[in-house]
């Protein structure tokens, strides 16, 4: 099932994107969490969702989004398809703050329609992951980073191949906040690196953990991968579907 093309963004932002078709897989079983799924640079909503569809979790509705096609500075100004715009894949390039809120508010608003009584989260691949992490800081803080209110509450974040965005900013505006502190230590975080990623380097994924760890996120799991790239095998979501069932407290029968 998908939904048909839509715009959003942060409130305030000066630009208007629009973003792809959503792609929905529906719970085969008890419907107990909704987890937004986002995929890396270029790709879609599509290939995912049929991934996703195949995982032995009856209990997930899992919503898969399309990102806007947008200039990507790392790729000479080429546009494909971006969750924001991107210098290079690491912790040092430029943020692009604007793109970040704008794409974090388009997920909660996905997020914001489902039942009370379902538990939220957010994951991701590669570029998508790290849109679930900023989506992590912006729950913590209680706000996006622009300053607009967060508005939903998280149950799970989900990080495959992924970098930490504002990452040098981090520590010191969760400080400020005990209340920020508490949500990040309640957040449970699952954060996994193939030690031979040649996109995101394998440092970049250790480096982000431990920068969220110093910040609070003190739920977090950190899974490395030896020998493998910048892809997922079975074994890293069998370990997914493992971590997903433990903490949200899923039914293991259809």
């Amino acid at each position: 099932m998908n939904f048909g093309s839509s715009s959003s963004g942060a409130r305030g932002a000066t630009r208007r994107v629009e973003y792809g078709r959503t792609y929905v897989v529906r719970p085969k079983g008890r419907h107990q969490a909704t987890i937004v799924w986002l995929h890396g640079l270029g790709d879609n909503g599509s290939s995912w969702s049929q991934l996703l569809d195949s995982l032995p979790l009856p209990n997930i509705k899992w919503i898969c989004p399309t990102a806007p096609t947008r200039a990507v500075t790392a790729f000479g100004g080429f546009p494909c398809t971006a969750w924001f715009n991107v210098e290079d894949t690491s912790l040092d390039g430029r943020d692009d703050i604007e793109g970040l809120d704008g794409s974090a508010a388009h997920i909660a608003n996905l997020l914001s329609a489902e039942p009370p009584d379902v538990k939220l989260g957010i994951g991701g691949f590669s570029m998508g992951a790290s849109v679930a992490l900023y989506s992590a800081s912006c729950y913590a803080q209680g706000k996006f980073w622009g300053g607009n209110p967060y508005p939903i509450y998280l149950s799970t974040i989900v990080s495959l191949s992924g970098w930490l965005p504002c990452s040098r900013t981090l520590r010191s505006r969760m400080e400020t906040s005990q209340g920020a502190i508490r949500r990040a230590a309640n957040l449970p975080l699952l954060h996994c690196h193939g030690r031979g990623d040649e996109v995101v380097l394998y440092r970049h994924g250790e480096r982000s953990a431990e920068i969220l760890r110093s910040s609070g996120f003190s739920n977090l799991t950190f899974k490395p991968f030896n020998g493998l790239g910048h892809y997922t095998i079975p074994e890293e979501m069998d370990d997914v579907c493992k971590w997903l069932r433990a903490r949200l407290g899923l039914d293991r029968s259809r």
